[in-house]
């Protein structure tokens, strides 16, 4: 009696290790299955997540149309997906050479998108540009340049594929935003805009769509880090900057966020936030409690600034 008391916790451990195992691995199956022949188009595919994205819809069978901006990375990335994969069992990727920021090229890109298959099942924006700093030492250019990558590009794109999903009554749009689509990062303006305005097309089109059985889905990171980035250790560990709004910029990794791309095709999630407890709570507290929100985010940039002055 005494030994099966001893062996009792380690044994309901491992029997619930092993359910949540063959629970993750039979979901798993099913997103791969979900995908199968499907036309899914990515878009700035050369990316950390272009690429995971690409490896991990590749390998569940779709015919996959990769854009990018450069040409000899697309090739670089061909090569390296039909080099790991059976290709009896895949499809060989169709490349698109694609800049978002040129709105004025996209409708014609567009075409072509269409044109390699006759339709998109998956449209997948993935493509964004980054800027920080104060917003009185970003120029309007700069601005109006992110606005053009993070939103006017993505949305526009969609516009063009949207026709041939409405006609076919079926397809799915997934928009990777962030965590900054939903609460505003200090030295972040043009960025966080942007997003914010992604956010709130992709709301508005998901209802529309509704009628057409058409899923519009957005995945929302902190923000997407790279292969080997570690957080960078800060001045400010002392104050409540580094309890509540520092965490918000811990990012996760570019595997994790494919991976959750992929969930939410096959379930045709409406909107997923990838997020650790803290950040979690940041957005729940700005839509809550929107003056303790700002409290702490005024603190943090006394904070900063004080430490800059000591430096």
């Amino acid at each position: 009696m005494g030994i099966f008391s001893v062996l009792a916790l380690p044994l309901l451990l491992l029997g619930i290790s092993g359910i949540i195992y063959i629970y993750q691995s039979v979901r798993w199956l099913l997103s791969k299955s979900a995908v199968q022949n499907k036309v899914v188009v990515i878009t700035d595919a050369i990316s950390g997540l272009g690429k995971e994205c690409s490896r991990v819809f590749h390998a569940g069978g779709a015919r996959l149309v990769l854009c990018g901006r450069n040409w000899e990375k697309l090739e670089a990335l061909y090569d390296a997906l039909i080099s790991v994969t059976d290709p009896s069992m895949t499809y060989a990727p169709k490349l698109i050479l694609l800049d978002i920021t040129d709105i004025s090229c996209i409708r014609d890109v567009a075409k072509e998108i269409l044109n390699c298959y006759g339709c998109v099942d998956v449209l997948i924006n993935n493509a964004s540009m980054k800027v920080k700093g104060a917003v009185q030492s970003i120029s309007l250019e700069l601005d109006k340049k992110i606005m053009d990558a993070n939103y006017f590009g993505p949305i526009t794109l969609t516009k063009a594929i949207l026709p041939n999903m409405i006609s076919r009554r079926t397809g799915q749009i997934v928009l990777i935003n962030s965590i900054q689509g939903k609460i505003g990062i200090p030295f972040r303006a043009a960025y966080a805009a942007s997003k914010h305005a992604a956010v709130g097309f992709f709301d508005c089109l998901r209802a529309e769509m509704e009628e057409f059985d058409i899923s519009v889905s957005t995945v929302n990171p902190t923000f997407i880090c790279s292969y080997h980035r570690q957080p960078a250790p800060g001045n400010w560990e002392a104050s409540i900057w580094k309890f509540f709004f520092r965490k918000v910029s811990y990012g996760v990794h570019p595997v994790e966020v494919a991976e959750e791309v992929l969930a939410t095709v096959s379930r045709k999630k409406q909107e997923v936030l990838m997020a650790n407890p803290i950040p979690r709570a940041a957005v729940y507290i700005r839509t809550f409690f929107p003056e303790l929100f700002f409290a702490i985010v005024a603190s943090g940039i006394r904070e900063k600034l004080k430490t800059e002055e000591e430096n």
